[in-house]
Order: C-alpha cells, then structure tokens, then sequence
C-alpha cells in the first residue's frame, strides 16, 4: 500500500478508536504529574508521561474494536464502526496494537523501572475491560481501574513510588469513569439485554442505573475533597472542587428523566470539561505557589 492509501486508513483508525477522547484521561495523568512534582515536572518527563498515555488508550481502544467487532457488527449502533463495516482489517488493527503497546512499554522503560514493571499489570486490565461485559456486569469499574492507571501511573513516572495521593487520586478518576460510562451503557441496555451482554443498565434498569451514576460522582467529589486535605492544597483547587460539582450537576440533570437525546452532551461534553478543569485548578494551584 502507497503512503497516499495509508493515510486514509490512518484517518479511519484514529476515528474508530475515539483519539479525541483521549482529553477524559491525559488531564488526569497530568494532574498526577505534577502533584506528584509540586510543581512543574521536566519536560523529558512530560514528553513521555504523554507518548505513554496515547500509546496506553490507543493499544486499549484497538483491542476493544478488535475483541468487540462480531458484538458491534450485531448492535445497530455499532454496526457502522471501521472493523465491522469492513474499513479496516484485523491485521491492521493488530498492527496498530502491537506499534501502540511497544510505545506504551517504550516510554515506560525511559521514565523509571516502576513504571515498566507496572506495565504488564496495566495491559492486563486493558485487556480484561474488553471481555467483562461477557460475564459481569462490574465493567464499568473495570473500565474505571484502566482509566485510573493514568494518574497513577504519571505519579509513578515522576517519583518512581506509589503513595497515597496516588491513589487517591486513581480511586477519583475510577468513580467519575465508572458513573459516566453507565450513563453511556443506557443507550445499548435493549441490545446487551438481548445479546446476554452485562452492564448496570441491564442489572438495574435506567431509574438504578441513573441513582448508581449519582452515587459513584458522590464518592468522586469525596474522594476530591480527601486529596484536597491529605495533600494540604489551597483556594485554587477548593474552587475547581466545586466547578466540577457543578458540571456533575449539569450532567446529571441533563439525563434526569433517562433521556437520552441529551446523552452526546452529558457524556462527550460535560466529562471532557470536568477531565480539564481538575487539571487546569491544579495547574494553578501547585504553580502559583
């Protein structure tokens, strides 16, 4: 294939696997950097807490289309995604997997050892995400725990240990994923429900899986408030706690009535705002002092 064939097959690949909602957890895992750094971390480090990241979700979401292609060849929705429409090939996307984990294990080695020994644990949840919904219906806090490496992760890549703001801050990235990601499972709750598929939705009904959504962003801005006092941070972050009340708000009123024409809005939208304004509150937080 000439290079003129592969860009449109590249084009394809990014939109088949969502590159632009890479903003949910690239915010995060530059949040945990520099809290991590109390400051502003190199830019060697950044450079490769990035590649890291887009190399983690691009390997993650690959295998996701892949694994999933025969189940969203079956979902109306889905069907019209890249693999089941036939836009692009299993080999390829293989391709892509392998090119994208090398450069996840790639960055990994440059920052520290930790951060390479705590590769293999990482790709086994990316892994174990795409096949949850076959038996359980806990993937949405499987999908969380993946998104939760990212800020881990970073912390990791910057101290070379895990400490407990660590973790607190992946347990807030875990609940925040896990209750908009049922929120996004309520459109697929007749498929999944027919195709013996487990999710929320499909354990709870919409009314249960709107109240679990509420609960699990409940947890997240306890969790937020928690970070903000075991870390000693000040006014700045205190107020991006309560933006981000705020947004949860608004996303959830939006979907109040398990309406789901609002859905692009509430989900896309409002969490790729929430994802920043952690991130920029931080910012100005630790580099203002």
């Amino acid at each position: 294939m000439t290079e003129a064939g592969y860009l449109p097959k590249i084009r394809i690949f990014l939109e088949m696997i969502k590159f632009s909602h890479t903003v949910f957890a690239l915010p995060f895992a530059l949040t945990g950097a520099l809290l991590a750094a109390g400051g502003l971390p190199s830019a060697s480090q950044l450079f490769w807490i990035v590649l890291a990241m887009v190399g983690a979700r691009t390997a993650a979401m690959s295998m996701n289309r892949l694994i999933d292609a025969r189940i969203d060849a079956r979902n109306p929705r889905t069907a019209g995604r890249a693999i089941p429409a036939g836009l692009i090939g299993s080999g390829l996307t293989m391709l892509f997997i392998v090119l994208s984990t090398a450069l996840m294990l790639l960055s990994a080695a440059t920052l520290n050892p930790l951060c390479l020994k705590l590769s293999p644990i990482a790709l086994f949840f990316l892994v174990l995400y795409s096949y949850c919904k076959r038996f359980t219906a806990l993937a949405h806090v499987v999908l969380g725990i993946c998104l939760a490496a990212a800020p881990i992760g970073a912390w990791v890549a910057i101290r070379g240990q895990i400490d407990a703001p660590a973790l607190v801050l992946g347990a807030i990235v875990l609940f925040w994923v896990a209750g908009f990601d049922i929120l996004y499972a309520l459109q697929d709750r007749e498929f999944d429900k027919s195709a013996g598929l487990h999710s929320i939705p499909v354990l709870l009904g919409v009314e249960g899986s709107l109240w679990t959504a509420r609960m699990f962003h409940l947890v997240m801005l306890g969790l937020l408030l928690g970070l903000f006092s075991i870390m000693h941070l000040g006014s700045m972050f205190m107020i991006g706690i309560l933006v981000v009340a705020g947004m949860l708000m608004y996303e959830h009123w939006l979907l109040r009535d398990g309406d789901l024409e609002k859905l692009d809005a509430a989900f896309f939208n409002m969490n790729g705002y929430i994802s920043v304004a952690i991130f920029l509150f931080t910012a100005a937080e630790v580099l203002t002092r």
